[in-house]
């Protein structure tokens, strides 16, 4: 009786102190020499507030000297980013004003760049099968030509649809 009231007590130690795997990443991040991944978190998110159409466009972003860098996938996304600035610096303002993990994210200047390290994803089509048909022609047709070349025409066409049944 003694051991099983002491395996209970075990046991309830074990689950009390035991940690989840969130709570030990948490605490990774809060500490100084991984500064950097609690900014990399912030900067999905911030890629993450903005529309569809600007995820696809902007390849990654950080925050240096007050100034938000953002690096686009393709130079065309480059000129409508320009145009929206006004947009990139509010959601800015607003994810750090927002979130308290975040606050750390200000910036007055927003420069716009190309890289050519991440081009566009190209979707690329899954060629691995290739569509069977069945024949629906039958072979058993009568040929009722007298011309020579056609009658050879016609034979011919009757071996490629034996071959394909």
């Amino acid at each position: 009786m003694s051991t099983a009231t002491h395996n209970d007590t075990a046991n309830r130690c074990y689950n009390k102190n035991m940690k989840k795997a969130h709570t030990i990443l948490s605490h990774l991040i809060n500490q100084p020499q991984f500064r950097f991944l609690k900014q990399q978190t912030c900067y999905q998110k911030y890629i993450k507030l903005l529309g569809g159409k600007y995820q696809k466009a902007i390849a990654f972003v950080y925050i240096k000297n007050e100034t938000l860098f953002v690096a686009v996938t393709h130079p065309g996304f480059k000129m409508e980013l320009n145009y929206n600035r006004d947009l990139l610096k509010s959601v800015l303002t607003q994810l750090s004003s927002l979130d308290n993990e975040c606050e750390m994210m200000k910036a007055d200047k927003v420069v716009v760049f190309h890289s050519k390290y991440h081009p566009v994803a190209k979707v690329v089509d899954d060629i691995t099968t290739v569509p069977y048909y069945h024949e629906r022609a039958h072979s058993d047709f009568k040929i009722e030509t007298e011309d020579e070349a056609l009658k050879e025409k016609f034979e011919d066409i009757q071996k490629v649809i034996k071959c394909n049944q």
